[in-house]
């Protein structure tokens, strides 16, 4: 199975399947990727039996593999200065390749560094989490962190080829299936009440790896975020969308320092559930649609955020919601929804009255 993103510079395929990655040379020939160089940077968790097969369905030319331990912590210009470094040491050009295979830290690295080194090399993305093959592997986002906050520093680069392979998820525990459900959720409320009722009802199947469902699930949520890609790809107005939740998310996983107690996946459904509360109370969505979303993300068992958090954090989490790169003005820019599947854009909250109601979470 294949589908195509078409941006103003770029149509590249997006390959769906199981074992699909090991047909990588004949992926790079259709593409017409002929590197006399190839560097494949990979995240040390990926099993070694998937990656030992990778390295042997590569032709022996001048290949480099080189692994690396990818978290939020380490998605800096460190990291990318190690990957200039070898590109530069190894005198590679913008007809050769760079492969990622990791989750979206892996990839938005990757991809900025392929993309900033001689103005572009060719970047095949193998994204190897569901909340990457979803999500960050598709849009042509780059992107690293600073003391600012969550992907202050990036550009907008399409890569060349995206591979989805299922293969990957077999070996993910539940907590990182459900950090990917997450941005396959938001994908349905922010386009689609049918999906998102599908999800509803087969959300144990995707989690305990159910070949078909899973694979419709990925299918389906590629399919939103690629059309909405191609009408916007810039992120000038439609794209926002796919921010719902994440002016929250991003704003919890800085507060906590990006620690291991709260994955990005789960900040997405803390501020899923956080927006949608905040979008009944200003009088848009619906009573009985938030009742839907929230019973959902209860069953997902990321419905408080007093797990969390503590009262006293809100100044912090406001601090960086301020600062969010979405922000153009001193007052918070937030996505809100309508009803199920209808958004709303731009809608700007002073600060003061984001913080009364984050502090009415606390006081329920």
């Amino acid at each position: 199975m294949k589908l195509f993103v078409k941006t103003k510079d770029k149509k590249y395929p997006i390959y769906f399947g199981v074992n699909n990655c090991f047909k990588i040379e004949k992926i790079l020939e259709q593409n017409k990727i002929y590197p006399k160089k190839l560097i494949v940077i990979y995240d040390r968790n990926i099993p070694k039996k998937i990656l030992s097969k990778f390295r042997n369905k590569l032709k022996k030319n001048k290949n480099i593999f080189f692994g690396l331990h990818f978290s939020e912590k380490v998605k800096n210009f460190n990291t990318v200065k190690k990957i200039l470094n070898v590109l530069g040491k190894n005198n590679f050009n913008r007809d050769d390749c760079l492969i990622s295979i990791g989750g979206g830290i892996a990839g938005d690295i990757c991809a900025f560094a392929a993309s900033i080194y001689k103005r572009g090399l060719k970047f095949v993305n193998i994204p190897s989490t569901l909340l990457s093959q979803v999500d960050s592997s598709i849009g042509g986002k780059t992107g690293i962190n600073n003391f600012i906050g969550k992907n202050m520093i990036g550009t907008f680069s399409q890569p060349n080829v995206v591979i989805i392979d299922i293969i990957f998820l077999k070996s993910l525990p539940k907590r990182e299936m459900i950090c990917g459900y997450a941005e396959i959720l938001k994908h349905s409320l922010v386009s689609n009440k049918k999906f998102f009722i599908f999800l509803k009802n087969n959300f144990k199947s995707i989690l305990n790896l159910n070949l078909n469902t899973t694979k419709k699930a990925i299918l389906s949520s590629c399919k939103i975020k690629k059309e909405i890609v191609e009408k916007d790809e810039k992120e000038n107005n439609l794209r926002k969308t796919l921010n719902y939740g994440h002016t929250f998310a991003h704003a919890f996983e800085s507060t906590l320092g990006y620690s291991k107690k709260l994955n990005h996946g789960e900040a997405v459904l803390l501020g899923i559930l956080t927006a949608s509360k905040f979008s009944n109370n200003e009088k848009l969505l619906p009573k009985n649609e938030l009742k839907m979303i929230e019973n959902h993300i209860k069953e997902l068992k990321y419905n408080n955020l007093k797990n969390y958090f503590k009262k006293n954090n809100i100044n912090k989490i406001l601090n960086f919601m301020i600062k969010d790169k979405k922000n153009n003005s001193k007052d918070i820019n937030l996505i809100l929804l309508k009803k199920i599947s209808k958004p709303v854009l731009n809608n700007r909250y002073s600060q003061y009255k984001v913080k009364t109601f984050l502090s009415s979470l606390f006081d329920k």
